[in-house]
């Protein structure tokens, strides 16, 4: 139940910024042409640091606990996926018009966000040992709602839809695989 409702409140808290970030946009006295671009690439990005700060909250947790094996363990599962995801939120905000030293300030930032996570996962041990399984579950409920409402439908919009399918399950084995190894 914790699980379930972790993904939950993510997808909500994400859905929240995303109404955020329209609202923000209705206010702004010079909307760029490709302003639709740049919501939905920021959209990803808040999702990502959305989505790091339980990840690194997860990993503090796992070392807060003092089981070292478990705790490098969760680094580095952690760690694997996050270097494919930090380059994932570079390309769309290149492609939506976003300076490239902008781009890497950014990238850079949400990257600190799970440095802030840690610290705090550290401490909110002593509080509780369910803060773990919530935290996952957490950032895992931003993900989804990001991939099934954003990025999904709008890869399948924009060509052969094949080689976008095979990646996405290649992406879901290795993360499957590295559960199971976990």
């Amino acid at each position: 139940l914790i699980t379930v409702f972790g993904i939950f409140m993510g997808s909500v808290c994400l859905n929240l910024i995303d109404k955020l970030l329209m609202k923000l946009g209705k206010f702004s006295s010079t909307i760029p042409k490709n302003a639709a671009d740049i919501k939905g690439a920021l959209l990803f990005v808040a999702a990502i640091a959305v989505h790091n700060l339980p990840e690194g909250m997860a990993a503090g947790v796992g070392f807060g606990t003092g089981d070292l094996s478990s705790a490098l363990l969760i680094a580095i599962g952690i760690a694997l996926q996050n270097v494919p995801e930090g380059m994932v939120i570079i390309t769309p905000m290149l492609l939506a018009g976003i300076k490239p030293h902008t781009t890497f300030i950014i990238a850079a930032l949400t990257g600190l966000v799970e440095v802030v996570g840690t610290f705090i996962g550290y401490y909110a041990i002593s509080l509780t040992g369910a803060i773990l399984p919530f935290t996952l579950a957490f950032a895992g409920g931003t993900m989804l709602y990001i991939i099934s409402g954003e990025i999904i439908p709008d890869i399948y919009n924009k060509g052969d839809k094949n080689p976008l399918t095979y990646s996405l399950l290649a992406g879901f084995s290795f993360m499957l695989i590295l559960n199971s190894l976990l």
